[in-house]
Protein backbone atom coordinates (compact mmCIF):
# COMPACT_ATOMS: atom_id res chain seq x y z
CA UNK A 1 0.00 0.00 0.00
CA UNK A 2 1.70 3.60 -0.98
CA UNK A 3 1.40 6.19 1.74
CA UNK A 4 0.48 9.90 0.44
CA UNK A 5 0.60 12.95 2.85
CA UNK A 6 -2.22 15.89 2.14
CA UNK A 7 -0.03 19.28 2.84
CA UNK A 8 -2.38 22.14 2.89
CA UNK A 9 -1.83 26.08 4.91
CA UNK A 10 -5.20 25.60 6.43
CA UNK A 11 -8.42 24.02 5.90
CA UNK A 12 -11.18 26.93 5.69
CA UNK A 13 -13.73 26.62 3.51
CA UNK A 14 -12.03 27.82 0.42
CA UNK A 15 -11.84 26.49 -2.50
CA UNK A 16 -8.47 24.75 -3.07
CA UNK A 17 -9.55 22.87 0.75
CA UNK A 18 -12.50 21.83 -0.81
CA UNK A 19 -10.74 20.03 -3.49
CA UNK A 20 -8.31 18.73 -1.20
CA UNK A 21 -11.52 17.51 1.10
CA UNK A 22 -13.21 15.43 -1.86
CA UNK A 23 -10.02 13.98 -3.11
CA UNK A 24 -9.24 12.88 0.33
CA UNK A 25 -12.91 11.47 1.20
CA UNK A 26 -12.52 9.74 -2.51
CA UNK A 27 -9.57 8.35 -2.99
CA UNK A 28 -9.14 3.99 -2.74
CA UNK A 29 -8.72 3.60 1.21
CA UNK A 30 -7.36 -0.11 -0.29
CA UNK A 31 -4.17 1.18 -2.30
CA UNK A 32 -3.43 4.56 -0.53
CA UNK A 33 -2.55 5.10 3.03
CA UNK A 34 -2.96 8.79 3.44
CA UNK A 35 -3.00 11.96 6.27
CA UNK A 36 -4.12 15.31 5.86
CA UNK A 37 -1.69 17.52 7.73
CA UNK A 38 -2.24 21.93 7.99
CA UNK A 39 0.24 24.07 8.53
CA UNK A 40 -1.84 27.21 10.08
CA UNK A 41 -5.10 25.71 11.42
CA UNK A 42 -7.73 23.59 11.07
CA UNK A 43 -11.28 24.79 9.49
CA UNK A 44 -14.77 23.70 8.70
CA UNK A 45 -12.94 20.93 5.99
CA UNK A 46 -11.32 19.85 8.87
CA UNK A 47 -14.58 18.23 10.15
CA UNK A 48 -15.48 16.88 7.04
CA UNK A 49 -12.05 15.37 6.60
CA UNK A 50 -12.30 13.57 10.41
CA UNK A 51 -15.99 12.81 10.23
CA UNK A 52 -14.75 10.45 6.63
CA UNK A 53 -12.02 8.68 9.45
CA UNK A 54 -9.31 10.08 8.05
CA UNK A 55 -6.38 11.55 10.16
CA UNK A 56 -5.91 14.62 10.39
CA UNK A 57 -3.08 16.77 12.56
CA UNK A 58 -2.17 20.64 12.35
CA UNK A 59 1.40 22.39 13.00
CA UNK A 60 -0.09 26.15 14.50
CA UNK A 61 2.01 27.89 12.30
CA UNK A 62 2.63 31.43 13.97
CA UNK A 63 4.74 33.31 11.49
CA UNK A 64 5.36 33.45 7.68
CA UNK A 65 8.49 31.61 8.55
CA UNK A 66 8.11 29.50 11.70
CA UNK A 67 11.23 27.56 12.36
CA UNK A 68 9.52 24.86 14.77
CA UNK A 69 7.37 24.53 12.10
CA UNK A 70 9.48 23.57 9.82
CA UNK A 71 11.15 21.26 11.80
CA UNK A 72 7.69 19.50 13.02
CA UNK A 73 7.04 18.98 9.81
CA UNK A 74 10.33 17.50 8.95
CA UNK A 75 9.54 14.65 11.64
CA UNK A 76 5.99 14.21 10.19
CA UNK A 77 7.46 13.44 7.29
CA UNK A 78 10.06 11.21 9.01
CA UNK A 79 7.87 9.68 10.79
CA UNK A 80 4.76 9.06 8.61
CA UNK A 81 7.83 8.18 5.65
CA UNK A 82 5.07 8.55 2.75
CA UNK A 83 5.73 7.21 -1.04
CA UNK A 84 4.38 10.78 -1.97
CA UNK A 85 4.10 14.04 -0.29
CA UNK A 86 1.67 16.07 -1.58
CA UNK A 87 1.46 19.90 -0.79
CA UNK A 88 -1.09 22.50 -1.93
CA UNK A 89 -0.57 26.38 -2.35
CA UNK A 90 2.44 28.63 -2.41
CA UNK A 91 3.17 28.25 1.61
CA UNK A 92 2.68 24.24 2.04
CA UNK A 93 4.80 24.02 -1.55
CA UNK A 94 7.56 26.09 0.24
CA UNK A 95 7.26 24.47 3.47
CA UNK A 96 7.63 20.69 2.06
CA UNK A 97 10.06 21.31 -0.09
CA UNK A 98 12.39 22.73 2.40
CA UNK A 99 11.44 19.89 4.84
CA UNK A 100 12.17 17.23 2.61
CA UNK A 101 15.00 14.75 3.76
CA UNK A 102 18.58 14.74 1.53
CA UNK A 103 18.60 10.94 1.15
CA UNK A 104 15.77 8.45 0.40
CA UNK A 105 13.03 11.35 0.05
CA UNK A 106 9.85 10.97 -0.77
CA UNK A 107 8.24 12.23 -4.69
CA UNK A 108 7.31 15.84 -4.17
CA UNK A 109 4.13 17.04 -5.61
CA UNK A 110 2.81 20.51 -5.79
CA UNK A 111 -0.38 21.82 -6.65
CA UNK A 112 -0.77 25.57 -7.93
CA UNK A 113 -4.25 26.48 -7.96
CA UNK A 114 -4.30 29.98 -9.62
CA UNK A 115 -2.37 32.50 -11.75
CA UNK A 116 -0.64 33.84 -9.18
CA UNK A 117 0.02 37.42 -9.91
CA UNK A 118 0.60 38.63 -6.28
CA UNK A 119 3.80 37.13 -5.54
CA UNK A 120 6.62 38.86 -4.78
CA UNK A 121 9.85 38.85 -5.63
CA UNK A 122 11.51 36.39 -3.14
CA UNK A 123 8.44 34.30 -3.58
CA UNK A 124 9.73 33.78 -7.09
CA UNK A 125 12.98 33.64 -5.97
CA UNK A 126 12.13 30.68 -3.63
CA UNK A 127 9.76 29.22 -6.12
CA UNK A 128 12.86 29.06 -8.75
CA UNK A 129 15.28 28.06 -6.12
CA UNK A 130 13.38 24.62 -5.21
CA UNK A 131 12.18 23.43 -8.78
CA UNK A 132 15.01 20.91 -8.47
CA UNK A 133 13.49 19.22 -4.98
CA UNK A 134 10.12 19.02 -7.10
CA UNK A 135 9.02 15.86 -9.27
CA UNK A 136 5.75 17.06 -10.31
CA UNK A 137 2.83 19.61 -10.56
CA UNK A 138 -0.90 19.47 -10.58
CA UNK A 139 -2.31 22.57 -12.16
CA UNK A 140 -6.12 22.86 -11.89
CA UNK A 141 -6.65 24.70 -15.24
CA UNK A 142 -4.70 25.32 -18.57
CA UNK A 143 -4.08 28.84 -17.49
CA UNK A 144 -2.59 28.11 -14.55
CA UNK A 145 -0.28 25.60 -16.19
CA UNK A 146 0.35 27.96 -18.94
CA UNK A 147 1.63 30.30 -16.28
CA UNK A 148 3.82 28.13 -14.53
CA UNK A 149 5.49 27.19 -18.19
CA UNK A 150 6.65 30.45 -18.82
CA UNK A 151 7.59 30.81 -15.82
CA UNK A 152 10.02 28.21 -16.07
CA UNK A 153 8.43 25.21 -14.75
CA UNK A 154 9.30 22.01 -16.94
CA UNK A 155 6.36 21.12 -19.17
CA UNK A 156 6.83 17.71 -18.71
CA UNK A 157 6.63 17.59 -14.82
CA UNK A 158 2.90 19.44 -15.02
CA UNK A 159 0.05 17.63 -15.20
CA UNK A 160 -3.66 19.59 -15.66
CA UNK A 161 -6.32 18.49 -13.57
CA UNK A 162 -9.92 21.02 -13.20
CA UNK A 163 -11.91 20.79 -10.01
CA UNK A 164 -14.92 19.27 -9.83
CA UNK A 165 -17.91 19.66 -8.68
CA UNK A 166 -20.91 17.96 -6.97
CA UNK A 167 -23.86 17.64 -8.75
CA UNK A 168 -27.12 19.87 -7.81
CA UNK A 169 -29.93 20.94 -8.48
CA UNK A 170 -31.83 24.20 -7.73
CA UNK A 171 -34.74 24.12 -5.11
CA UNK A 172 -37.65 25.61 -5.06
CA UNK A 173 -38.48 25.49 -1.66
CA UNK A 174 -34.84 27.14 -0.84
CA UNK A 175 -35.32 30.13 -3.41
CA UNK A 176 -38.80 31.10 -1.61
CA UNK A 177 -37.22 30.64 1.90
CA UNK A 178 -34.37 32.39 1.01
CA UNK A 179 -36.25 34.96 -0.67
CA UNK A 180 -38.63 35.62 2.14
CA UNK A 181 -35.85 35.93 4.68
CA UNK A 182 -33.87 39.16 2.53
CA UNK A 183 -37.08 40.53 1.60
CA UNK A 184 -37.06 39.60 -2.12
CA UNK A 185 -40.01 39.25 -3.76
CA UNK A 186 -40.86 35.68 -4.97
CA UNK A 187 -41.10 37.49 -8.66
CA UNK A 188 -37.98 39.54 -8.15
CA UNK A 189 -35.04 39.05 -10.54
CA UNK A 190 -32.09 38.32 -8.42
CA UNK A 191 -28.07 38.04 -9.71
CA UNK A 192 -25.96 36.88 -7.44
CA UNK A 193 -22.02 36.47 -5.90
CA UNK A 194 -20.30 34.17 -3.99
CA UNK A 195 -17.09 34.43 -3.07
CA UNK A 196 -14.34 36.71 -1.14
CA UNK A 197 -15.37 40.35 -1.31
CA UNK A 198 -11.37 41.40 -2.19
CA UNK A 199 -9.76 43.21 -5.12
CA UNK A 200 -9.00 40.06 -7.43
CA UNK A 201 -13.09 39.70 -7.47
CA UNK A 202 -13.77 42.70 -8.76
CA UNK A 203 -16.79 42.87 -6.70
CA UNK A 204 -17.08 46.92 -6.95
CA UNK A 205 -17.49 46.18 -11.09
CA UNK A 206 -20.20 43.85 -10.02
CA UNK A 207 -22.05 46.64 -7.36
CA UNK A 208 -22.02 49.34 -10.48
CA UNK A 209 -23.58 46.54 -12.78
CA UNK A 210 -26.47 46.37 -10.52
CA UNK A 211 -26.64 50.28 -10.73
CA UNK A 212 -27.04 50.01 -14.26
CA UNK A 213 -29.01 46.83 -13.86
CA UNK A 214 -31.69 48.17 -11.96
CA UNK A 215 -32.11 51.04 -14.97
CA UNK A 216 -33.09 48.39 -17.29
CA UNK A 217 -34.90 45.89 -15.28
CA UNK A 218 -37.60 46.45 -12.50
CA UNK A 219 -37.39 44.85 -9.42
CA UNK A 220 -33.68 43.49 -9.33
CA UNK A 221 -32.12 42.31 -6.49
CA UNK A 222 -28.08 41.74 -5.70
CA UNK A 223 -27.06 38.90 -2.99
CA UNK A 224 -23.03 39.24 -2.09
CA UNK A 225 -22.41 35.86 -0.27
CA UNK A 226 -19.22 36.18 1.65
CA UNK A 227 -17.00 38.27 3.42
CA UNK A 228 -13.81 40.61 2.75
CA UNK A 229 -11.89 43.29 3.06
CA UNK A 230 -14.08 45.37 0.43
CA UNK A 231 -17.65 44.68 2.70
CA UNK A 232 -17.22 48.08 4.09
CA UNK A 233 -16.76 49.79 1.11
CA UNK A 234 -19.60 47.81 -0.94
CA UNK A 235 -22.02 49.09 1.58
CA UNK A 236 -21.11 52.43 1.82
CA UNK A 237 -21.29 52.38 -2.43
CA UNK A 238 -24.38 50.87 -2.28
CA UNK A 239 -25.82 53.81 -0.50
CA UNK A 240 -23.65 56.22 -2.70
CA UNK A 241 -25.78 54.41 -5.57
CA UNK A 242 -28.65 54.22 -4.18
CA UNK A 243 -29.35 50.93 -4.14
CA UNK A 244 -28.87 49.73 -0.49
CA UNK A 245 -32.07 48.37 -0.63
CA UNK A 246 -31.77 46.12 -3.40
CA UNK A 247 -28.33 44.61 -2.20
CA UNK A 248 -28.02 42.18 0.64
CA UNK A 249 -24.76 41.33 1.86
CA UNK A 250 -25.06 37.65 3.92
CA UNK A 251 -21.66 37.30 4.54
CA UNK A 252 -20.09 33.81 4.72
CA UNK A 253 -22.18 30.78 4.49
CA UNK A 254 -21.29 27.16 4.29
CA UNK A 255 -24.37 25.91 2.64
CA UNK A 256 -24.31 28.18 -0.33
CA UNK A 257 -26.82 25.86 -1.95
CA UNK A 258 -29.91 27.83 -0.21
CA UNK A 259 -28.41 31.10 -1.86
CA UNK A 260 -27.66 29.64 -5.51
CA UNK A 261 -31.10 28.58 -5.90
CA UNK A 262 -32.28 32.01 -4.88
CA UNK A 263 -30.66 33.85 -7.97
CA UNK A 264 -31.46 33.87 -11.22
CA UNK A 265 -28.38 34.52 -12.83
CA UNK A 266 -24.75 34.19 -11.02
CA UNK A 267 -21.98 36.81 -12.00
CA UNK A 268 -17.89 36.31 -11.78
CA UNK A 269 -16.24 39.47 -12.37
CA UNK A 270 -12.68 38.28 -11.05
CA UNK A 271 -9.58 39.48 -12.69
CA UNK A 272 -7.70 36.47 -12.18
CA UNK A 273 -8.36 32.89 -10.87
CA UNK A 274 -7.57 29.14 -11.04
CA UNK A 275 -10.84 27.24 -11.70
CA UNK A 276 -13.80 29.13 -9.67
CA UNK A 277 -15.60 26.87 -7.80
CA UNK A 278 -18.41 28.85 -6.69
CA UNK A 279 -18.81 29.40 -11.30
CA UNK A 280 -18.38 25.79 -11.09
CA UNK A 281 -21.00 25.26 -8.48
CA UNK A 282 -23.73 28.05 -9.91
CA UNK A 283 -22.89 26.19 -13.16
CA UNK A 284 -23.52 22.68 -11.81
CA UNK A 285 -26.78 24.05 -10.63
CA UNK A 286 -28.02 25.08 -14.10
CA UNK A 287 -27.90 28.71 -13.45
CA UNK A 288 -26.97 30.80 -16.28
CA UNK A 289 -23.82 32.49 -15.81
CA UNK A 290 -22.00 36.35 -16.68
CA UNK A 291 -18.38 36.00 -16.06
CA UNK A 292 -15.21 37.65 -16.58
CA UNK A 293 -13.80 37.31 -20.26
CA UNK A 294 -10.38 35.74 -18.42
CA UNK A 295 -8.45 32.14 -19.62
CA UNK A 296 -9.72 30.04 -16.67
CA UNK A 297 -13.23 31.09 -17.50
CA UNK A 298 -12.85 30.24 -20.83
CA UNK A 299 -11.87 26.56 -20.00
CA UNK A 300 -15.40 26.50 -18.67
CA UNK A 301 -17.93 28.44 -20.29
CA UNK A 302 -18.61 28.97 -24.44
CA UNK A 303 -19.60 32.23 -24.41
CA UNK A 304 -23.59 32.45 -25.51
CA UNK A 305 -24.11 28.56 -25.66
CA UNK A 306 -23.52 28.04 -21.45
CA UNK A 307 -23.17 31.51 -20.36
CA UNK A 308 -21.18 34.71 -21.24
CA UNK A 309 -18.42 36.26 -21.05
CA UNK A 310 -18.13 39.58 -20.68
CA UNK A 311 -14.65 42.02 -21.25
CA UNK A 312 -12.78 42.17 -17.67
CA UNK A 313 -14.42 45.34 -15.59
CA UNK A 314 -17.02 46.02 -18.27
CA UNK A 315 -20.30 46.85 -16.04
CA UNK A 316 -21.90 47.49 -19.08
CA UNK A 317 -21.58 44.09 -20.70
CA UNK A 318 -22.48 42.35 -17.26
CA UNK A 319 -25.79 44.93 -17.33
CA UNK A 320 -26.64 44.00 -20.93
CA UNK A 321 -25.87 40.38 -21.05
CA UNK A 322 -28.38 39.96 -17.94
CA UNK A 323 -31.32 42.13 -19.47
CA UNK A 324 -31.15 39.84 -22.13
CA UNK A 325 -31.14 36.62 -19.93
CA UNK A 326 -34.09 38.24 -18.00
CA UNK A 327 -36.18 39.90 -21.88
CA UNK A 328 -35.78 36.52 -23.91
CA UNK A 329 -38.28 33.14 -23.09
CA UNK A 330 -36.18 30.33 -22.27
CA UNK A 331 -32.49 31.66 -22.98
CA UNK A 332 -32.08 31.50 -18.91
CA UNK A 333 -33.21 27.79 -19.28
CA UNK A 334 -30.98 26.95 -22.53
CA UNK A 335 -27.63 28.52 -20.94
CA UNK A 336 -28.57 26.79 -17.76
CA UNK A 337 -29.12 23.52 -18.73
CA UNK A 338 -25.77 23.37 -21.00
CA UNK A 339 -24.00 24.81 -18.58
CA UNK A 340 -25.25 21.71 -16.27
CA UNK A 341 -24.31 19.44 -18.86
CA UNK A 342 -20.71 20.88 -19.52
CA UNK A 343 -20.22 20.30 -15.56
CA UNK A 344 -21.49 16.91 -15.18
CA UNK A 345 -20.05 15.42 -18.10
CA UNK A 346 -16.34 16.93 -18.34
CA UNK A 347 -15.71 18.44 -14.34
CA UNK A 348 -17.24 15.32 -12.09
CA UNK A 349 -15.99 14.95 -8.79
CA UNK A 350 -15.05 11.06 -9.55
CA UNK A 351 -12.83 11.89 -12.76
CA UNK A 352 -10.79 14.66 -10.36
CA UNK A 353 -10.40 11.82 -7.93
CA UNK A 354 -9.27 9.39 -10.95
CA UNK A 355 -6.82 11.92 -12.81
CA UNK A 356 -4.75 12.35 -9.31
CA UNK A 357 -4.76 8.60 -9.04
CA UNK A 358 -3.09 8.40 -12.65
CA UNK A 359 -0.71 10.90 -11.19
CA UNK A 360 0.19 8.92 -8.09
CA UNK A 361 0.40 5.69 -9.85
CA UNK A 362 2.85 7.26 -11.90
CA UNK A 363 4.86 9.20 -9.64
CA UNK A 364 5.58 5.79 -7.42
CA UNK A 365 6.08 3.64 -10.97
CA UNK A 366 9.64 5.30 -10.92
CA UNK A 367 10.38 5.23 -7.40
CA UNK A 368 14.00 4.19 -7.19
Amino acid sequence: MSRVLLVTPTLDASGAEKQLMLLARGLPRDEFEFEVLALTRGGPYEEKIRAAKIPVDILHKRWKLDPNTLMKLKQRIQSFAPDIVHSWMFTANSYCRLALPKQSRPKMLISERCVDTWKSGWQKWLDKKLMPRTDAMIANSESVAEHYRDFGFPAEKITVIPNGVEECDLDATLRAEVRSELGIPADGKVVGFIGRLAKQKRVEDLLWAVQLLKQLTEDVHMIFVGDGPLRPRLEQLAKVYECEHLTHFVGHQNDTQRYLSAMDVFWLGSEFEGMSNSLMEAMACGLPVVASDIPPNRELIESGVSGYLAPLGDAVAFAQFTQRIFAETNLATQLGSAAQSRMREQFTIPQMIERHIEVYRGLIATTG
